[in-house]
């Protein structure tokens, strides 16, 4: 006598649909989340360069603003060209005192990150830009509401200049950091795998000291925007 096929269960049915419904709403869960995230964009936490006002120029190109600060409670803008290849900084409201970059005609190009100012008394701000053998820094100086071009730029051919206040006096001092290489010419391949060390400057131009030598800019603390203590200062390799 031929035998029928045992029907499943009531119950084992339901369970079987309901397990598929889950499972199913799993994966539309899965691929809306995974579609939710691949279509969110992530900041990369820099400003976006905005178009400067009143048509000014950088070169005979169009200005766009790079990076804007307050210092002093006056603010600090930083314009460059669309390349980052020439550029100038104006500070204050009214009047404004404009000032064009010296660096850029070094070949130093201008990031977002160019600009590093701080308060003090004085106050300072420090332009940087990368150049093929390391990077140059332009420095502005205010003291008593009023802004002064310090003149002569910074070099530093292990690309890392920064303000700290090293002395403790209220005042930002230059940190530059270079390769010691006395017997090699700076920026060339063979200087650039020599030991670094930071080497230290008052905002008038007179030599503090340096640190000893480390073998990456990476080393020396707050790096990239590098911190040095009076501490370790010590007179330089050169005499100095």
């Amino acid at each position: 006598m031929p035998t029928s096929p045992k029907r499943a269960p009531r119950a084992t049915v339901v369970t079987a649909v309901a397990a598929a419904v889950v499972a199913t709403t799993a994966l539309v869960v899965i691929v809306v989340l995974r579609q939710s995230r691949e279509s969110t964009p992530v900041s990369s936490g820099a400003p976006a360069a905005a178009p400067a006002q009143n048509g000014e120029k950088c070169g005979p190109d169009q200005c766009r603003q790079l990076a804007a600060v307050s210092v002093g409670g006056l603010p600090v803008k930083l314009l460059a060209d669309a390349s980052g290849g020439s550029g100038r900084v104006k500070v204050g409201g009214q009047p404004v005192l404009d000032f064009e970059l010296a660096i850029t005609g070094m070949g130093a190009k201008l990031t977002d990150h160019s600009l590093r100012c701080v308060d003090g008394s004085p106050a300072a701000c420090l332009v940087r830009g990368n150049t093929s053998g390391g990077a140059y820094g332009e420095l502005f100086i205010g003291e008593g509401g009023t802004w002064s071009h310090y003149g002569k730029p910074y070099f530093a051919d292990a690309g890392t200049l920064s303000l700290n206040d090293v002395t403790g006096d209220g005042s930002p001092d230059v940190i530059l950091v270079r390769h010691e290489c006395p017997d090699d010419t700076p920026g060339t391949p063979k200087c650039q795998q020599s030991p670094v060390l930071a080497e230290v400057y008052e905002l008038n131009g007179d030599l503090l000291g340096c640190t000893t030598t480390v073998t990456s800019p990476s080393n020396l603390r707050g790096w990239p925007e590098v911190e040095v203590s009076r501490a370790q200062l010590r007179p330089c390799p050169d005499g100095s």
